[in-house]
């Protein structure tokens, strides 16, 4: 099979989508899960350095399993515009997703950094990273061939 780069990025993209959906679907069922315990307790740290009040857990775990269709969602509508910018060829569909991330991102690491929920901003310093860089090159790649 002879894949181009354009063609490896799309499916680096897709993937990267997909595991977002997966993502989703699972908060909802896997946020009070013991496996997450640390996590959970570095938030509740990070607010109440005394100790959680009663009931912390069970408020953060709810708002958890509530972002997790959120991000299913989101994720299926970059898959959704992925699937149209690979077809169409139009350069200004990589573009708003570029312009979607660099508008989440900063305000997402500013909202967690204020929390000091570090984790959160390692995370979104890698789905930077996984997805500007892919973005920006087919953004310029598909810009040049319409161009020309």
């Amino acid at each position: 099979m002879n894949m181009t780069l354009r063609g490896w990025l799309i499916r680096w993209l897709l993937l990267v989508s997909i595991a977002h959906v997966l993502v989703g679907a699972v908060l909802p069922w896997m946020a009070a899960a013991p496996v997450f315990d640390a996590y959970h307790g570095s938030i509740e740290a990070a607010f109440w350095p005394g100790g959680a009040p009663a009931g912390a857990r069970d408020l953060q775990t709810w708002w958890i399993a509530l972002f997790g269709p959120t991000v299913q969602l989101m994720a299926l509508w970059m898959i959704a515009l992925i699937h149209l910018a690979d077809r169409l060829r139009q350069p200004q569909v990589w573009l708003w997703l570029m312009v979607g991330l660099v508008i989440w991102a900063p305000q997402d690491i500013i909202v967690s950094l204020r929390a000091a929920c570090w984790a959160h901003v390692w995370v979104d310093v890698a789905a930077l990273v996984a997805m500007l860089p892919p973005l920006f090159w087919l953004w310029r790649h598909d810009r040049a061939a319409v161009a020309s």
